[in-house]
């Protein structure tokens, strides 16, 4: 190509495209004429203009800032100092001179892959202003002073909402990779990306829930969540699944797992190559997994207490019936361990023994640091929340899932919005993501009862201050040996928090620590050779004195733990199928509840 001629530019196809927009103008007519039927049916101006408490926050923020002037002006003049020197450099690079840049970003911040944002200058210079934008935002209302703790952490968390959601790469003029995607199909990605808009807004009623993984590639009992098994017993609560053996003999002692009910059991079952449960059958235990429901109305009133007693005390019933064995040794993962502590704590009053050992998957027992979820978690907030719920029964999945969402918001937000809206491309079937948009109800009365006494006042942690079907419970009467696994950037249970619940029990304590976050450092098969973990014999009162005198171990921590829950099998006996003891067989894995989907 000579040097000024322009690159080959593809014309869009006018009957293509002409068909495009009439689908788009009817589906976006249908969905505003349903959006303005559903404002009517509720009243527009009903709920607050602001139910999470934001501008309440930044407005005591900014009157705190406007108090110390010296102190902002200084904040601007480093960033005009900064903005001087990006402008230098970039002038040296268009004369074709080497400049060291002036800031980069994180090795793991994957917005600025692509090439040009380094080796062309002009988006070089786009990407380094907003970065030292950021930084200086970031900075400035971090280090304002007189703010209380939790408004602090509020304005933090939203101003980085804000940063994100404004970084260039997420338009269409200040993304090379787009831009350039644009000219080869002459505009054909952003019909293509608008179409998967409005379908996006259709699949939520209005509402953007953005398309994470092709849905229609996973099937639960098909090519997810496969592991043999069967329904042996239910409650309104949950489904008890206990699964087929791979091995001639089992661990006498019957394995139960408590998953949370904020999402659905088979995080744990997603695809025999990462499957802890076909993992833990092929080591030898009978396992049995509670599949919880997926409420709706008609199940408002149910309780912390109902989930307890419906759960974990009905399922541990229930194997006895199915194996004979009146012990077990139990899993908690998340919400659910929350549960398993509770029940084991109930269980000690009670002076009932039959859990041998209780094992905790990234569970928060002391809510005194629980991370960026608290931001969420404040009296104007929680009577927003209890409203919605009075009206539904229920909080809606799709709410909770949002929230999880903004955790990680570049990378389970904006990386998709690029992806589906602005390159126009299908995103990619992955079994992580499509059970992570599998997302279930909450109870009114059960949720909020864990959100006020767990997160809000942290009575879980002060014998004697919940009781259970009128049995004021006790962490510190737990003599049961345990073993907490946490994962060390964790966004959801942070280690540190873990750390702090796991320091509540007097029976043996066990704490391993692994890598990546909350469902990958769970998630992790020995098969995969991925991460590493870290152990220690001891267990100080500070999570850094913790880890400075733990051992580093590479892979997957399932066999350390698998080692460590053997000396609790009790011996070997013949293995087990499902249905032979005095529970028939309802149904077949994963069961009615786990497919149970929202509207």
């Amino acid at each position: 190509m000579a040097e000024n001629q322009a690159p080959d530019v593809k014309l869009p196809d006018p009957v293509e495209m002409s068909r495009a927009m009439t689908r788009i103008a009817e589906q976006s007519q249908r969905l505003v004429s349903e959006f303005l039927s559903r404002q009517a049916a509720e009243g527009v101006g009903a709920k607050s203009p602001d139910p999470m408490g934001v501008g309440h926050a930044f407005l005591e923020m900014t009157t705190r800032m406007m108090a110390d002037p010296a102190k902002l002006m200084q904040a601007q003049m480093t960033l005009w100092q900064d903005y001087l020197t990006l402008w230098q450099r970039t002038t040296q690079r268009m004369f074709g001179q080497d400049a060291q840049p002036v800031i980069a970003p994180s090795k793991e911040d994957r917005r600025f892959k692509d090439s040009a944002w380094d080796e062309n200058t002009l988006f070089d210079f786009i990407k380094q202003s907003y970065l030292l934008s950021a930084r200086w935002m970031q900075s400035t209302v971090n280090q304002v002073d007189g703010l209380d703790d939790h408004t602090a952490k509020k304005v933090d968390f939203y101003t980085r909402q804000f940063v994100d959601a404004m970084a260039p790469s997420n338009f269409v003029m200040t993304n090379p990779e787009v831009l350039r995607k644009t000219i080869e199909t002459g505009g054909e990605n952003l019909v293509k990306g608008l179409e998967h808009l409005l379908t996006d807004l259709e699949r939520g009623k209005g509402e953007l829930r953005i398309s994470m993984t092709d849905y229609d590639a996973f099937q639960l009992g098909k090519n997810i969540a496969v592991t043999p098994g069967k329904v042996v017993f239910e409650t309104p609560l949950m489904q008890l699944l206990q699964y087929t053996p791979t091995t001639p003999d089992v661990n006498k002692r019957p394995l139960m797992i408590v998953p949370p009910w904020i999402n659905k059991y088979y995080i744990l079952d997603l695809r025999e190559k990462n499957s802890f449960i076909k993992w833990a059958v092929d080591q030898g235990h009978t396992v049995f997994v509670l599949s919880w429901v997926n409420p709706d109305e008609t199940l408002a009133a149910k309780s912390f207490e109902d989930y307890m007693l419906e759960g974990p005390l009905a399922a541990l019933g229930a194997i006895e019936k199915a194996t004979g064995e009146r012990d077990v040794n139990a899993i908690g993962y998340c919400l659910g361990g929350t549960l398993l502590a509770s029940t084991l704590a109930y269980m000690a009053v009670k002076k009932d023994d039959r859990i041998k050992s209780a094992t905790f998957f990234t569970t928060m027992l002391d809510f005194t640091e629980a991370g960026e979820l608290s931001i969420f978690i404040d009296e104007e907030q929680l009577t927003f929340i209890e409203g919605q719920m009075a009206e539904q029964g229920y909080l809606d999945g799709a709410k909770m899932a949002t929230t999880f969402n903004m955790l990680r918001a570049n990378d389970l937000i904006w990386s998709f919005v690029v992806n589906n809206y602005l390159l126009g491309k299908d995103p990619f079937p992955f079994d992580l993501l499509y059970w992570n948009g599998d997302s279930t109800r909450m109870p009114a009365a059960m949720h909020s009862f864990y959100l006020r006494n767990m997160y809000q006042k942290n009575l879980l942690v002060q014998p004697g201050a919940v009781s259970l079907a009128g049995v004021p419970i006790d962490l510190t009467k737990v003599k049961t040996p345990t073993l907490f696994l946490s994962a060390r950037e964790d966004h959801i249970a942070p280690w540190k928090s873990t750390y702090m619940g796991a320091q509540q029990f007097r029976g043996p304590v066990k704490f391993v620590l692994g890598a990546s976050g909350h469902i990958a450092g769970v998630v992790n098969p020995p098969a995969a050779n991925k991460y590493c973990y870290w152990t220690s014999d001891k267990l100080p009162k500070s999570s850094d004195a913790w880890l400075e005198g733990a051992k580093q171990t590479e892979g997957s921590w399932w066999p350390e733990w698998n080692n460590w829950v053997s000396q609790y099998a009790d011996g070997k006996v013949p293995a087990r199928q499902p249905g032979d003891g005095a529970l028939k067989v309802l149904d077949d894995a994963p069961g009615s509840y786990a497919k149970v989907k929202n509207d």
